[in-house]
């Protein structure tokens, strides 16, 4: 079979959650904060993927409005019970400190595209839930169980129970089936049966450099669990210097010739300081039952950086520039941050993106800033626009995002005295305040009128911007800063805290309310092939 090299969903793309219906797989991951909610991938052979949808696109199914960074959708898992597609995910509405508020729900569609339902509320006492199909017609309802009274974790187990669905709610016992092992943080359940047996595949060890995919069985659905006899049958956490590390929280698929395969998350680090700029991204590995019926990671348990599947990658496609033009609806690639009423925060007129300046760049509530995943070490990007602001207090443009903690913002703005100018904002990892980095870069004057080209290059771990007035070159502005604050290191939060990937995208922020928009005429993602990239595709 020919070989790929890994990730197969590369940039922010975790929590996989992989499904076969007939000839088509889907991957489902988590989008957190960003709207809509979950990205489902779509392929015939395992190597080449595209983005076909995302299913929670309406208030009654997700309102992320005032949800933290890095919570909102996490770790969906997408099934398919012979008659219709079922998704599960979480919205979680806090997770730091003692308590996490984690509503979990599941929503159907007779079709994988939709229309997908309104949600059924299933629960609220842990997160990562997912849904197995037994053979008998009964549905489980697998999550992780919390209890804020453990120290210094609340990750108290694996809890099964029945879900009704015609009820649409759990019914009969609940019973904690599996404690986890001594790597603790056991989350993100998906039951399988084979040959009698049913298998818990679970993730440990956090979503850091500690991070696994644990293994166990029973012959009964309630438990007894027994390990695997190596535990984890796929981690990074004994192997620094392997190529893809935080390798994680995996899901398994047969394909129909009846080999096997397990997708997983996996980050990829830049530089001495080890930071995923990337994201945590979705890897494949190839896998075998053996003669004890347990599952094996070929090659493993460290996962490997070349895979054989079935089919053949174009990998002409992963280095075509993206050239986004704005004329009926978003570009698919696309997102924004929390608000399921995006008419109040953008509109496409005239083939052109206006974006109604609402709260400042890193807000949890309303702000306009849409964005498209960095995929690539290296890129450029570039857009046109047009805004007119009157004071210090309007700002927008075009930024590399990760969260309210850490971004790079060059900004059309005006001075106090209403002179228009050019100003990059940055906040480097300034947590706990999420405070702007002083003193600024010195702004520079331009015209009061007329539109302006923004551009940025990111060449491994080196951010530069660019501007230029119309009918002139581009030029540099600002200095070169560090790319790789753009990532879950950095996140503003500790280990294991923040989940997302660094964005590039459009911006508009009117902090005297009047709603003054910006247009931007197009947007340009062009990836680019540099020596610093030692892992890229």
């Amino acid at each position: 079979m020919p070989q790929i090299r890994n990730p197969i969903l590369p940039g922010f793309n975790p929590d996989p959650s992989i499904l076969r219906v007939g000839k088509d797989y889907y991957i489902a991951t988590s989008t957190f904060e960003w709207y809509p909610g979950v990205q489902i991938h779509h392929s015939t052979d395992l190597a080449n993927w595209s983005l076909l949808t995302r299913p929670l696109t309406r208030k009654a199914q997700l309102d992320m409005r005032g949800d933290p960074d890095s919570c909102g959708v996490w770790a969906p898992c997408l099934t398919h019970d012979g008659e219709q597609f079922w998704l599960v995910y979480t919205d979680v509405k806090r997770k730091d400190g003692s308590f996490k508020d984690t509503h979990n729900y599941i929503v159907t569609a007779p079709k994988i595209e939709g229309p997908w339902s309104d949600p059924v509320y299933v629960n609220s006492s842990g997160f990562d839930p997912s849904l197995f199909h037994d053979e008998d017609g009964k549905k489980w309802f697998v999550n992780m169980h919390q209890d804020h009274r453990r120290r210094p974790r609340s990750f108290a187990g694996i809890v099964l129970q029945e879900f009704d669905a015609k009820a649409g709610k759990l019914v009969g016992p609940r019973k904690n089936i599996f404690l986890g092992t001594e790597l603790d943080l056991v989350e993100g359940p998906h039951l399988y049966k084979r040959n009698g047996w049913y298998y818990l595949l679970t993730a440990e060890g956090g979503t850091a450099y500690e991070h696994a995919c644990t293994l166990a069985r029973s012959k009964d659905i309630w438990g007894p669990y027994e390990l695997h006899p190596q535990k984890h049958v796929l981690s990074s956490k004994d192997a620094p210097f392997a190529a893809l590390q935080r390798a994680g929280h995996g899901d398994i698929v047969d394909t129909p010739e009846g080999a096997t395969y397990l997708v997983h998350l996996s980050g990829r680090p830049m530089t001495q300081v080890r930071r995923c700029v990337l994201g945590r991204e979705t890897a494949i590995q190839e896998a075998f039952w053996g003669d004890d019926d347990w599952l094996y990671v070929k090659n493993g348990p460290v996962p490997s950086l070349h895979v054989e599947v079935p089919g053949v990658r174009n990998e002409d496609k992963y280095w075509e520039e993206q050239r986004y033009e704005f004329v009926d609806k978003l570009p698919l690639d696309f997102q924004w941050l929390r608000t399921p009423e995006p008419e109040r925060i953008f509109t496409i007129e005239d083939k052109k993106l206006k974006l109604l300046g609402r709260e400042s760049v890193g807000s949890w509530f309303e702000q306009s800033l849409v964005a498209r995943r960095q995929q690539h070490f290296s890129y450029d990007a570039e857009t046109v626009i047009d805004f007119s602001p009157t004071d210090e207090r309007q700002f927008a443009g075009l930024t590399a995002y990760y969260c309210r903690f850490n971004f790079f913002y060059l900004t059309v703005t005006a001075h106090s005295d209403g002179k228009r100018e050019l100003l990059i904002m940055s906040s480097e990892a300034s947590h706990p305040e999420g405070r702007l980095q002083m003193p600024l870069a010195d702004p520079v004057s331009i015209p009061d009128e007329g539109k302006v080209k923004l551009a940025i290059e990111i060449r491994g771990p080196a951010l530069q911007f660019f501007y230029a007035l119309e009918g002139e070159e581009l030029k540099k502005i600002g200095p070169v800063y560090d790319a790789t604050i753009l990532s879950d290191e950095c996140g503003g939060h500790l280990a294991h805290g923040s989940f997302t990937g660094a964005f590039v995208g459009m911006a508009c922020s009117d902090l005297n309310g009047t709603v003054l928009p910006a247009t931007f005429d197009y947007f340009v993602y062009k990836p680019v092939k540099h020596e610093s990239d030692r892992y890229e595709i």
